[in-house]
């Protein structure tokens, strides 16, 4: 048994052929995705989170809406970049959609990935710290965030306070209690993978990663999970830790599946540099006729691995394709998988 949800990065432009054509398009319906997600027996709507570009940037109130407008559904980010962010108000932001949600956010999290403009963070105000990269800012924001979601005083009272205050140091508010156990990380590597593990962080991995070996991505990934696993024992943690995988998987179920994603079923994984010194490794996409798709995806070792499969969805398609996309899944390939 595996959960399956949709990732949705948000894209909107006023190409004639998308349905999103503005950031309200995307907000309104990502809410109607994943009420319908829902509906159709899916377990997860997830967004991608992206600065300076025609994509969904701030998560919370979109999250907090889902979660007002949904029952069972996990509700979550894949990934927020914590080089941007203020672990402070974050931890209030998170703890106010997941208590709207009642206690559904599945929240990732990163060290980020290339973004649109050179350094955006520097913008929100943010520099790494004399001798430390900026990946050190975002593990740094993330002890951060830990720390203060476990809920625990820490902020001296006033003594002539505007309102009566409990005794003892004070927490941020609202406070949800369990979000620390629902925070992923976003892992391009099997040494992040490794400290995400020791922080005790659910594992993201997407489909992209640093190629490390030279082996199929799948496999590699899957041996990422491996070592995940197996830090997070050593860690001594008494709850289970859970990994996620993305994927772009279509089963052509429609003419106008095979006019969309027809050509995908030739892809492959792909190689390449992602900044000057990081050689990384792009998984394929999956597209075929549903017998098809069963044997190519039994073969994907990470996704066995796996607890959450994340479908990649084309949001500018719409609301009723996205559907579409999900439910084929759902009924003609995850019950032959053993998936449900």
């Amino acid at each position: 048994m595996k959960k399956i949800g949709f990732l949705s990065f948000g894209h909107w432009s006023d190409s004639p052929h998308s349905r999103t054509r503005t950031a309200s398009d995307v907000l309104l319906q990502s809410v109607d995705l994943a009420v319908a997600a829902e509906e159709l027996g899916a377990d997860g709507a997830y967004f991608r989170v992206h600065h300076f570009a025609r994509q969904l940037g701030s998560p919370f109130p979109l999250l907090a809406a889902i979660g007002a407008k949904t029952e069972r559904i996990e509700i979550g980010t894949g990934v927020i970049d914590m080089r941007y962010e203020n672990p402070m108000y974050m931890a209030e932001d998170a703890g106010s959609a997941d208590l709207l949600a009642a206690g559904r956010l599945q929240l990732g999290i990163s060290r980020g990935s290339p973004e649109q403009v050179i350094d955006g963070w520097r913008y929100f105000g943010y520099q790494p710290a004399d001798g430390e990269t900026e990946a050190d800012m975002a593990r740094k924001h993330t002890e951060v965030l830990l720390k203060v979601l476990e809920g625990e005083g820490f902020a001296q009272p006033n003594p002539r306070p505007m309102f009566p205050n409990p005794p003892g140091l004070l927490r941020l508010e609202p406070h949800s209690p369990g979000l620390r156990d629902r925070i992923w990380w976003g892992a391009g590597s099997n040494a992040t993978a490794v400290w995400a593990a020791e922080q005790g962080m659910h594992l993201m991995s997407s489909t992209l990663k640093n190629d490390e070996g030279g082996a199929p991505f799948h496999v590699q990934q899957a041996e990422q999970i491996r070592v995940f696993r197996k830090a997070w024992a050593d860690a001594g943690w008494q709850r289970e830790p859970r990994v996620s995988v993305s994927r772009s998987i279509f089963a052509l179920t429609s003419d106008e599946d095979r006019a969309y994603f027809g050509a995908d079923g030739k892809s492959r994984d792909q190689v390449g540099y992602i900044d000057a010194d990081t050689r990384a490794i792009f998984g394929r996409s999956y597209a075929a006729e549903p017998d098809a798709l069963v044997e190519q995806l039994a073969e994907d070792e990470a996704i066995a691995e796996a607890d959450t499969l994340l479908l990649t969805v084309p949001n500018q398609l719409g609301v009723d394709y996205n559907a579409h996309v999900l439910e084929s899944i759902l009924k003609h390939v995850a019950p032959a998988l053993g998936w449900r």
